[in-house]
């Protein structure tokens, strides 16, 4: 197989590589949105999950990753429900972590495990144990694969940087004991300022932030009244949106009606419908000087700012009016 990635380039791909990309789970997350429920109110905001597990087994290949740590790579959100992170909304998880919690069972009642044995792979060690793979994962706020395609994919598709700028910084990557960092401050201070835009541009855009709290109530409501079943959830985006169409229920029909017209939402700390408080997330990679591993932070006084700020802004969270 040939995949051509717009941020990585061209690469062949093995075997098995090609055969999970294939697999039923892997092609269902091209009908689940990254972004949640965001593309129901701005079609421009529709990266899949699918698009972002590829880029993230590219990264990982790009930077020297082994075969066993591209797939991990990129099975490694297959069992993203449907609008993704909603569902966290749904069952008030902070963390934004049950597509995590239910991992296993969707790897374990797919073909997956059966097209690893057929490669001579061991789908539990590969699978079951993430800590091994250190290029995919790393507890923020260090950089790693997953957090760097994410970024730079969303704000590339979405207009706030340019190929040439990701691209540039991409060359700025370099591998210390398995692990990400950043060969110059000046690319690191860049995509510390472009993690936040990601974080508090997009992530927390007012009418991003609506859509997702109104789709939540919706799910909410939903499962309720079982209209739907958690394991409908498991399908794709637009099937579940079918389902709750079609359902007859006013209070299910008034809330989707609300996202089919055309709103404006905006910031207001003093009249407000919605108060938005999400999952902190907090960069501060650390940048190779002179054989030397040292926090960017300690280096710029722009991250540090930049930092504190995004902390500040997460703590309150965001007041937001519907119009």
């Amino acid at each position: 197989m040939l995949i051509k990635d717009e941020l990585y380039g061209e690469y062949k791909l093995e075997k098995v590589l090609e055969e999970l990309i294939s697999s039923r789970p892997m092609q269902r997350l091209k009908g689940v949105h990254q972004g949640g429920a965001s593309y129901l109110v701005n079609e421009k905001w529709n990266i899949t999950r699918y698009e972002h597990s590829l880029g993230v087994m590219l990264l990982v290949r790009k930077l020297g990753g082994s075969v066993e740590e591209q797939i991990a790579s990129l099975l490694h959100d297959v069992s993203h429900t449907a609008f993704s992170h909603v569902v966290d909304g749904v069952l008030k998880n902070e963390a934004e972590d049950y597509h995590e919690h239910i991992f296993e069972q969707v790897v374990l009642e797919s073909e997956i495990p059966a097209i690893l044995k057929r490669h001579h792979l061991d789908y539990e060690s590969i699978l079951f144990d993430d800590s091994q793979w250190t290029l995919l994962e790393q507890p923020a706020p260090d950089i790693c694969a997953d957090r760097l395609d994410y970024t730079l994919r969303d704000m590339y598709r979405y207009g706030y940087i340019s190929l040439d700028e990701a691209q540039h910084f991409l060359k700025h990557l370099i591998i210390v004991d398995g692990q990400i960092y950043i060969s110059d401050l000046q690319a690191a201070e860049w995509f510390v300022k472009t993690y936040y835009r990601e974080v508090i541009d997009f992530f927390m855009e007012p009418l991003n932030i609506f859509a997702n709290d109104t789709l939540a109530k919706v799910l909410k409501k939903s499962l309720e009244k079982n209209l739907i079943h958690m394991d409908d959830l498991l399908g794709i985006d637009e099937e579940v949106l079918v389902k709750l169409r079609e359902s007859g229920d006013q209070e299910v029909k008034r809330l989707l009606e609300k996202m089919d017209h055309k709103v404006t939402a905006e910031e207001d700390k003093l009249d407000y419908d919605i108060h938005f408080k999400g999952k902190i997330r907090l960069i501060d990679p650390s940048v190779l000087i002179n054989s030397k591993l040292i926090r960017a932070s300690k280096l710029s006084e722009d991250v540090k700012n930049r930092g504190q700020k995004a902390y500040e802004k997460a703590k309150e969270g965001v007041y937001i009016k519907i119009r």
